[in-house]
């Protein structure tokens, strides 16, 4: 067990991280360059690991397959959060949202970072980097300039916006953001999904809904997919592939119900792909964890920048690259919706702590009940009875305070271990992880916001409903089974009733 009395750095160097067993010159070819290397950070919202390189045979994704070819196609990495603000917090700064009072989605009034925190663009920029949020990537295709951040990062944190100042700026470090995977989802009409033909989850209905709303999630990571193509293709046509790190990952995970907003995983579990040709040999598969949080530190570390001692995360390629023990993740206040969860998992198991067990799983959220449409169906089928008894745990009008899960023989976390006894061992070992690394990192989700920050969310998401309704022509729409009349006329399905 890790000594309580180890100071924070010393904690996170040594209960989440070991020396890596995989060797340097396995993932290097032995090519170095005397010039930085650029560094493109493709990053798409709402993204599990649903690509046909991770296995889904529903799903056509040949810029990205082609992608994990040429380099490292990671199979643990996982999000510090599973919604955007404050993962994104996390990964820019490569600091964990809970220790820098980041964690709640979203914030009203920005702060500044506490000292000696800063934005990891501020560290690329003194080292002769040049910066940009890139909104003009390629032809046809847009880059939001997303940040999200929940917090103020005190200077301009990008020193550009388009994409024809990176052939004259060099080295970069750039970042393209897409939000087509982010509901509402766009479709893909060259290449349909069918919908009766995908796998969905035991933990859904088995119903027309569950199946059309997931296919439209498919489906937009195909457009996803010709969008970073064609990102790709001007990096290649500009001349700018052979000298650049491109990495492409989920900001977390897929926006659907037990998802987004959830730390099972669906809302943690990414993609992660890596590559730089004449560097990394291509074609591998990676399992070692991976936290965003280490995204910050590895690419800097690459880049031959000297890291603060502050950074939290963990180098996960190169010469000084350690293998984790632990991923860590956590969630906490969602828009108007109250919480605090917590967990710490390895590569087989997944401990959960819910510091608020009295809360449902399915409390209200507007933004779920506005824009997830298996939300309003399982309220109904609920009523109705119609639940199989895996859909039915998470309609419980509470939760346990503990949740372990054996991930390999149990991948949709639905078999809560906590009270085995033949589990014991690892639900104290897990328990302990936990518990150090809140102490250790100073976890603020200890500390109880105002009540006047809440009620101004509430308020926001009353505000915002209205508006959607309104938008929509809706009057009544105040009952699970109204929702769901909206969402199969939405999504142009008869109703089965």
């Amino acid at each position: 067990m890790t000594n309580p009395h180890l100071s924070r750095r010393s904690f996170i160097k040594q209960s989440a991280c070991t020396f890596s067993a995989l060797s340097f010159t396995v993932l290097f070819t032995g090519c170095e360059s005397k010039r930085p290397p650029n560094i493109l950070w493709l990053i798409s919202e709402d993204t599990s690991p649903d690509l046909s390189c991770y296995r889904n045979k529903f799903v056509k994704t040949p810029n990205l397959d082609k992608l994990a070819n040429e380099g490292i196609r990671f199979t643990n990495a996982f999000a510090t959060c599973p919604v955007c603000s404050p993962v994104r917090s996390g990964f820019m700064t490569g600091m964990y949202q809970t220790t820098i009072g980041a964690h709640n989605h979203r914030t009203r009034e920005k702060k500044p970072l506490p000292e000696p925190v800063k934005v990891i663009t501020a560290y690329f920029r003194n080292a002769g980097y040049f910066t940009a949020n890139i909104t003009d990537p390629a032809p046809d295709v847009r880059g939001t300039g997303k940040t999200d951040w929940n917090f103020d990062p005190g200077i301009e944190p990008f020193d550009g916006e388009k994409w024809d100042e990176l052939k004259t700026h060099q080295p970069f470090f750039a970042q393209v953001n897409f939000q087509m995977t982010h509901r509402t989802f766009k479709n893909d009409p060259e290449n349909p999904i069918d919908p009766d033909k995908v796998k969905i989850p035991p933990y859904y209905p088995e119903h027309s809904i569950t199946r059309r709303d997931w296919a439209n999630y498919l489906e937009s990571l195909q457009v996803l997919d010709k969008d970073i193509g064609k990102v790709l293709k001007r990096l290649e046509d500009d001349g700018l592939t052979d000298n650049t790190i491109v990495v492409y990952f989920g900001d977390h995970g897929r926006p659907h119900v037990r998802g987004k907003q959830w730390l099972y995983e669906g809302g943690i579990h990414i993609p992660l792909i890596l590559r730089w040709p004449r560097h990394l040999k291509p074609g591998q598969v990676n399992d070692s964890l991976v936290s965003t949080i280490d995204f910050a530190p590895t690419c800097m570390k690459l880049a031959g920048i000297t890291l603060p001692q502050h950074l939290q995360g963990n180098i996960f390629l190169g010469a000084h690259s350690r293998e984790r023990d632990y991923i860590f993740a956590a969630r906490d206040r969602c828009d108007e919706t109250v919480d605090r969860i917590r967990c710490v998992r390895d590569k087989q198991f997944k401990y959960i702590k819910n510091f608020m067990p009295q809360r449902p799983y399915m409390q209200h959220n507007a933004y779920k009940q506005r824009q997830y449409p298996v939300f309003s169906l399982l309220q109904v089928l609920h009523k109705q009875d119609k639940l199989t008894k895996i859909q039915e745990l998470f309609m419980a009008e509470q939760r346990p305070v503990e949740e372990l899960y054996d991930l390999q023989n149990d991948p949709y976390e639905i078999n809560n271990l906590a009270d085995d006894p033949q589990y014991r061992d690892k639900l104290t070992e897990m328990r302990n992880a936990l518990k150090t690394w809140i102490i250790e990192t100073g976890d603020k989700g200890e500390i109880p916001e105002p009540q006047e920050e809440i009620e101004y969310w509430q308020n926001r998401q009353k505000e915002k409903h209205g508006e959607f309704l309104q938008e929509r022509g809706l009057t009544n729409y105040s009952t699970p089974e109204e929702h769901l009349n909206y969402w199969y006329k939405s999504l142009e399905l008869k109703n089965q009733e």
